[in-house]
């Protein structure tokens, strides 16, 4: 993947729209994420709406919800696909709370660089536990997901301490095409 493409009007003037460092795509630890052009609807998420995936990454989290339910494990969708536009919007609300823009980068990509613009990232929680906290790493699901989850190609995209200089999020997995099978080559 490309770390900035420059021919991308838009991401840019999203990023100046938004008093983004010019300097985040250089410096940032993520890659641009070009937002999947072909999406399915999903089941409805924790909130009701109507969450979209890739197609490959719907199949796979479906196979992966349907073996932990047999395990005695529901996991459910807080958020997946978001395009860029949403991205923006996300970080503007914070904006407008008072958040300043380098704090806000510590836990949310800038618009171009979210994982979730690929489609094949999943925002997920459990019953009994709140959406995007961190108690998620407590559940009986996060423990489930830790020793299954890259057995279906899903893999937890910001761990404690992670190389991507991210937040930690115990709920954000990330479906990567061609490792749903241990032991298969990519």
């Amino acid at each position: 993947m490309t770390r900035y493409p420059p021919h991308d009007e838009a991401i840019q003037a999203m990023h100046e729209e938004l008093g983004i460092p010019d300097s985040y795509a250089a410096t940032c630890k993520l890659d641009f994420q070009p937002e999947c052009e072909s999406l399915v609807e999903t089941e409805s998420d924790v909130f009701g709406r109507q969450p979209l995936l890739a197609e490959e990454a719907y199949s796979a989290w479906r196979t992966m919800q349907a073996q932990a339910l047999a395990d005695g494990i529901t996991l459910q969708i807080v958020s997946a696909y978001r395009s860029a536009e949403y991205q923006k919007e996300l970080l503007w609300k914070k904006l407008d709370r008072g958040e300043d823009i380098e704090a806000i980068l510590k836990v949310n990509a800038a618009p171009g660089y979210s994982e979730h613009h690929s489609g094949c990232a999943l925002d997920v929680t459990s019953p009994g536990y709140k959406p995007l906290e961190e108690e998620f790493e407590n559940s009986p699901a996060f423990l489930w997901l830790c020793n299954h989850a890259e057995d279906f190609g899903f893999k937890l995209s910001f761990p404690k301490c992670n190389a991507k200089g991210m937040s930690y999020e115990p709920w954000h997995w990330m479906y990567r095409p061609g490792k749903r099978e241990k032991g298969k080559s990519e």
